[in-house]
């Protein structure tokens, strides 16, 4: 089946809604939504994703995709058939909604891990480290979570997913998560019960201690409410965006590495092979000493003054 990719579209209608955003933003007396040298250093980080990604994605996703397919759906009879037994899933429009809903449970977990384990981490802090929430921070991408993205999914061409159908649902989703990047979009009613929208990913940006490591969803928030990480919006909360431990530049290469040098730094320090272990895998803000504390440990703080306060 020939199929496109939809991100092949992608790029000029992101730098179009960008600029209209912009302009928007600067004739409605919304003047701070952007930065000028914030703007480049995203703009600087988009082009080099963009140049980078489809390069490697050759490479890790339609080869390992493919590869995967094959393997674990051989030709019966002319017929690809899952080794499980089940013959291969075909092209009917049910089997699209399926593989999307697939690919949404895998994007939760590559965006959970990338908060969660700090090596991760220092990959996708390239797209949380702006202090500003537009459509320009969307395409502030690291470059070096291509390299591991294909992995969370290689298990739906494995049960028989087409890898064609999978690459342009990974495109889908990709279209989806860059218009969440807006603040001009209020909250949606009925439609927030059930998919990540603007308000919910405006919380996933803050780096409010109580909005921190929620909303990973990518269209869906299902499986958000389902492993403890949905956050609603409280619109009476200032948010913060950004991160806690900013690159401190606009240059694009110390956006890129700046939480990279910052674990060689912890590991250099480590007494034991755990203690580095833990610095390059453990959680973010993990520290032997306490003198640096995660998001779980700082929302359990938060908790416990919360409910002291109203004792």
């Amino acid at each position: 089946m020939d199929l496109t990719n939809p991100l092949v579209y992608g790029g000029p209608a992101f730098i179009a809604f960008i600029l209209l955003e912009l302009v928007y933003s600067k004739t409605h007396d919304n003047d701070e939504l952007y930065e000028w040298k914030d703007l480049f250093a995203s703009g600087a980080m988009g082009l080099g994703s963009a140049i980078i990604a489809p390069l490697v994605k050759i490479v890790f996703a339609v080869v390992l995709f493919s590869f995967v397919y094959d393997l674990f759906n051989p030709l019966v009879d002319g017929v690809p058939t899952n080794i499980m037994g089940w013959e291969s899933f075909g092209w009917a429009w049910y089997i699209w909604i399926i593989c999307q809903i697939a690919d949404d449970f895998s994007y939760y977990w590559f965006h959970r891990a990338n908060h969660e384990i700090r090596f991760l981490w220092a990959a996708h802090i390239v797209h949380h480290s702006s202090d500003n929430f537009n459509l320009g921070t969307a395409v502030r991408n690291g470059w070096f979570t291509v390299l591991y993205k294909p992995f969370f999914y290689m298990w739906i061409p494995a049960i028989g997913f087409h890898y064609e159908m999978l690459i342009v649902c990974m495109g889908i989703e990709a279209l989806w998560q860059f218009q969440l990047h807006t603040k001009y979009v209020p909250k949606l009613g009925f439609l927030e019960k059930f998919l990540n929208l603007h308000t919910q990913h405006q919380v996933h940006h803050s780096r409010n201690i109580e909005y921190m490591d929620k909303n990973h969803g990518g269209y869906l928030n299902l499986f958000d409410k389902m492993f403890g990480t949905w956050k609603e919006l409280d619109e009476e909360i200032e948010i913060k965006y950004g991160v806690t431990t900013p690159p401190a530049s606009y240059n694009p290469f110390v956006i890129l590495t700046h939480e990279y040098g910052d674990i060689w730094k912890d590991v250099k320090r480590a007494k034991s092979f755990k203690e580095g272990f833990m610095y390059i895998f453990g959680p973010p803000g993990w520290s032997v000493d306490g003198s640096s504390l995660t998001v779980k440990q700082q929302q359990k703080i938060l908790k416990k003054a919360a409910i002291g306060a109203d004792k």
